[in-house]
């Protein structure tokens, strides 16, 4: 039987959160001079959440200097709006930059609070000092392998036809597939025969080795575009191996990805430290994600992810985590599946909302980091939900709850008793495609 914690303890201990900024004062101070603070949520379809990560990076940019924004997106998609807060490629709108967002589901990137975050982005850098570095938007997922194959191309059509060439016809592998995934993985994974591994690798390679000459034809824009490039054909690789690995188990793929997302991440953070000598940078995606996978019941399973990577690399780093009580959420019933406005149950009790709701504050910021007497009471093992793009309220208990230590997942975490689902952006027209993930059917 689970002991019940002390919850005036956490009542004195928690900070309201309220419309003025100043009520995110501790959490600002708690980031101090972190490597990367890692904001979380606990669905992808929650306004609270998104809002809220939109205005503590403002504040860590604005006041504290961070350089970068890494989310829980594909590279390529990211790239169009890293150009347009940049003011390097022709979109005149927020909305615009996100277009390139068409891959189920588009909610979850296409909606009014990023937009709004994307435009304070946009204003942010055209305000700074001509020669300043300016602040970017980056995707840290691996799922648009053939998106990122056709970039690849791309890039070296312009710089090197015959190395274009090369890729061209390595990449061509693919092409048995329609743009199929699924139907890639699943071949490969049954008969080498079938496999692009050497082709990605080589290609990678072959990237690589002409860097220093593609490098120094056109000094920082130089860089930049060398090191999407490289982006997208490192994700082509690891994409490769991840759908291939779809077929032999959860733990496999879950691990390949959030392992692509740490590398993807240590990549930026090198990148950025020739320009700024030492990078900062915010991390967007969701709590199961960035919460330290060794708290939590899915290390029994063999299972890291990035929080957990990133807390092993930088010792200065900050976890945060996002819980709700109840409220509406936007989401879909099955993977590729319309989403719609549904309604969250009140936590299970016995979890961690639901002790959360029992202090009776709307919104609260409580911060474990540093006060080991609340920490102490809130290191027994409980339950904690997770609410992917899919939502499934009769499988509640199944589908989107696990076990976790919560003052070890996180430094500290963001509770809104009550939350509202985001507004999708109009006119999102989703690309339907056979791809299952391994995160279904929570989709996280």
């Amino acid at each position: 039987m689970l002991n019940s914690p002390n919850l005036d303890l956490l009542r004195a201990a928690a900070h309201r959160i309220t419309d003025s900024n100043g009520s995110l004062d501790p959490l600002i101070h708690l980031a101090g001079d972190a490597r990367v603070v890692l904001l979380g949520e606990a669905s992808h379809g929650t306004h609270e959440f998104y809002s809220t990560r939109a205005e503590i990076t403002k504040r860590l940019i604005a006041e504290k200097g961070f350089q970068a924004v890494a989310v829980e997106a594909d590279w390529p998609d990211a790239e169009r709006v890293n150009r347009f807060v940049r003011a390097r490629n022709n979109d005149s709108t927020a909305s615009g930059a996100l277009s390139g967002f068409t891959r189920f589901p588009v909610w979850m990137w296409r909606n009014r609070d990023v937009e709004r975050f994307v435009g304070w982005l946009r204003q942010y850098n055209d305000s700074r000092p001509k020669h300043a570095p300016q602040v970017g938007f980056y995707g840290l997922d691996l799922y648009s392998l053939y998106r990122s194959r056709d970039e690849v191309v791309h890039y070296l059509e312009k710089l090197d036809p015959e190395a274009a060439r090369r890729a061209r016809q390595r990449y061509s592998c693919f092409d048995h597939f329609g743009e199929d995934e699924q139907a890639y993985g699943y071949a490969a994974s049954f008969d080498l025969s079938h496999s692009c591994r050497e082709e990605v690798v080589g290609q990678l390679k072959d990237l690589q080795q002409q860097a220093f000459e593609y490098l120094h034809r056109d000094g920082r824009i130089a860089e930049d575009d060398f090191f999407s490039a490289e982006q997208n054909a490192r994700l082509v690789r690891n994409a490769e191996e991840y759908y291939r690995g779809m077929f032999h188990g959860r733990v496999n793929t879950w691990n390949l990805r959030d392992g692509h997302m740490a590398e993807t991440l240590h990549a930026l953070a090198a990148h950025l430290d020739t320009r700024f000598g030492r990078s900062n940078i915010v991390v967007w995606a969701h709590n199961s994600h960035l919460g330290n996978a060794r708290a939590t019941d899915r290390r029994k399973y063999g299972e890291w992810n990035l929080g957990q990577l990133v807390r092993e690399r930088y010792a200065q780093s900050v976890l945060v985590g996002f819980t709700t009580y109840t409220g509406t959420v936007m989401a879909a019933s099955d993977w590729g599946g319309l989403h719609e406005i549904k309604r969250v149950r009140p936590a299970l009790a016995g979890s961690y909302e639901a002790l959360f709701h029992q202090i009776e504050i709307p919104r609260f910021l409580a911060t474990f980091a540093g006060d080991e007497k609340l920490s102490a009471e809130f290191r027994e093992e409980r339950l904690e939900r997770a609410i992917g793009v899919i939502y499934r309220p009769e499988t509640e208990r199944l589908s989107h709850y696990f076990h976790t230590r919560i003052a070890d997942q996180f430094d500290a975490i963001l509770h809104f008793d009550e939350t509202t689902a985001i507004d999708p952006l109009p006119h999102a027209e989703e690309e339907q495609t056979s791809e299952v993930p391994e995160t279904y059917p929570v989709g996280v």
